[in-house]
C-alpha cells in the first residue's frame, strides 16, 4: 500500500467536525515534522506548512480537513473509529494527496517557496475566509493558489476545472407565514396560512425561470411544514429551502425578488410573511487568466461542461488572490455525503501528480 493510502486509512479512522480537529493536527504535524518545513496555526483547527526557497514568492496549495456528522456504513476495515462522524466528503483523501506533495516539495530544488494550508471548517463556518483575514497570503507573497475535490461521476483519476463558474454561490431560505385558522366550512374569517405557502413557491418557481438563458440558478424548496388538520386552514407554514447562482447580480436580484414576492403575498392573504437567509460562502469563479497560464505552463485538465451547483467556501482565497479549483474523477461511486461514501485510492497519486506539475511548473 502507498503512503499516500497510508495517511488517507489513518486520517479516515479520526474523522472530526468544524474546528475542534486534534487528532487530525496530530496526524498532520506528525506526517510534517520531518521534512525541511515550517509549521504554523493561523487559525484554530488549521495547519500551515511553509517550505521557504528564498525566493520572495509563493504558490499555495489547500485541503480542508473537517468531516461531517454522519454514521458510516462503509464496513471499510479503516472505518471511522469516532462515533456518528465521517470523511462521507473527501476530506481524508484531500489531505492525503496534499501530504503527499509535501514529501514531494521536500526534496525539490525550486524559484518558488510553498505554502500548504489544512483548514477546519469548510463544512460548517467556512475557515477558509479565517485563514485569509490572518494576512498569511499577503505575509507569505502568495501569487496564486490551488484546490482540488474529489468527485463522484467523473471519468476516475481525471483532472477537470473550467474558467469561470465553477461552483455556485449558495445561501439557506426560510419562509415563515402566520395566518388565522379557521373551520373550512366557515373559511370566509381565517387567512390560509397553507395556501399563502404555495404562493410563494409559485412565486419562488417565476423568479427562477425569469433569469437570462443559460444562466445557472437555482431557487428551490425541499420542507414544507403546513397546517394541523384536514378541514381546518393553516394558521403556521413554514416553508425551507436554498437559493444558489454564480453572478452576485444574479444572485442578489433572485433574493430580492423573492423578499418582494413575500410582501405581495402578505398584502393579498392577510398572512404576515417572513422571508430570511443565511450568509453562505460566495461562488467559486476560476478567472478565465489564471486557466489559461495553467495551460500554457503545458498542465493538461479536461474541461468540465458544466458547474457544480453545490458550494465551496473556497471561493474566500479567490477573493484575495488568483486561485484555481479543480475536480478529481472517481468514477462510479456513492454521492459525497452519502454514509457508504468510498472511493479507489489510486485517484490520489493522479491528484498528487498533478499538484506537483503545478508545483514545478507554473509560472504568473
Amino acid at each position: 500500500m502507498s503512503r499516500i493510502a497510508d495517511d488517507r486509512r489513518a486520517l479516515h479512522r479520526v474523522p472530526e467536525l468544524d474546528r475542534a480537529l486534534d487528532c487530525t493536527m496530530e496526524y498532520l504535524r506528525g506526517a510534517l515534522s520531518g521534512l525541511r518545513c515550517e509549521l504554523s496555526s493561523p487559525i484554530p483547527g488549521s495547519l500551515c506548512a511553509w517550505f521557504d526557497n528564498g525566493a520572495g514568492r509563493a504558490l499555495a496549495f489547500r485541503s480542508d480537513a473537517d468531516a461531517l456528522p454522519v454514521r458510516e456504513v462503509t464496513g471499510l476495515p479503516f472505518a471511522s473509529e469516532h462515533s456518528d462522524r465521517m470523511h462521507a466528503c473527501g476530506h481524508d483523501g484531500h489531505m492525503a494527496m496534499l501530504l503527499e506533495l509535501a514529501r514531494r516539495l521536500d526534496g525539490m530544488k525550486s524559484d518558488r517557496d510553498y505554502l500548504l494550508i489544512f483548514q477546519p471548517a469548510e463544512e460548517t463556518t467556512g475557515g477558509a475566509r479565517d485563514i485569509c483575514e490572518t494576512g498569511i497570503l499577503a505575509e507569505r507573497r502568495v501569487e496564486a493558489l490551488f484546490g482540488m475535490h474529489l468527485w463522484p461521476g467523473l471519468a476516475k483519476g481525471e483532472i477537470f476545472s473550467r474558467p469561470g463558474e465553477m461552483m455556485a454561490r449558495s445561501c439557506e431560505v426560510t419562509v415563515d407565514i402566520a395566518g388565522e385558522s379557521r373551520h373550512i366550512a366557515q373559511s370566509e374569517g381565517g387567512r390560509d396560512a397553507l395556501l399563502a405557502g404555495v404562493d410563494i413557491l409559485n412565486r419562488a418557481r417565476e423568479i427562477e425561470a425569469a433569469q437570462p438563458e443559460g444562466t445557472f440558478r437555482v431557487l428551490r424548496f425541499g420542507k414544507m411544514v403546513s397546517g394541523t388538520a384536514r378541514n381546518a386552514l393553516s394558521a403556521q407554514t413554514h416553508i425551507e429551502g436554498t437559493l444558489r447562482a454564480f453572478q452576485d447580480e444574479i444572485f442578489f436580484s433572485m433574493r430580492d425578488a423573492l423578499f418582494r414576492a413575500a410582501a405581495e403575498v402578505e398584502g393579498a392573504t392577510g398572512c404576515a410573511v417572513s422571508v430570511s437567509t443565511s450568509d453562505g460562502y460566495p461562488a467559486v469563479m476560476n478567472p478565465p487568466e489564471l486557466c489559461e497560464r495553467v495551460r500554457a505552463c503545458g498542465i493538461d485538465y479536461r474541461p468540465l461542461a458544466r458547474p457544480a451547483m453545490t458550494t465551496e467556501d473556497f471561493s474566500w482565497y479567490q477573493r484575495y488572490v488568483p486561485a484555481m479549483f479543480f475536480f478529481l474523477g472517481l468514477g462510479d461511486v456513492p454521492p459525497l455525503h452519502a454514509a457508504n461514501f468510498d472511493f479507489d485510492e489510486s485517484v490520489l497519486e493522479s491528484g498528487a501528480d498533478f499538484y506537483e506539475q503545478l508545483a514545478r511548473n507554473f509560472r504568473a
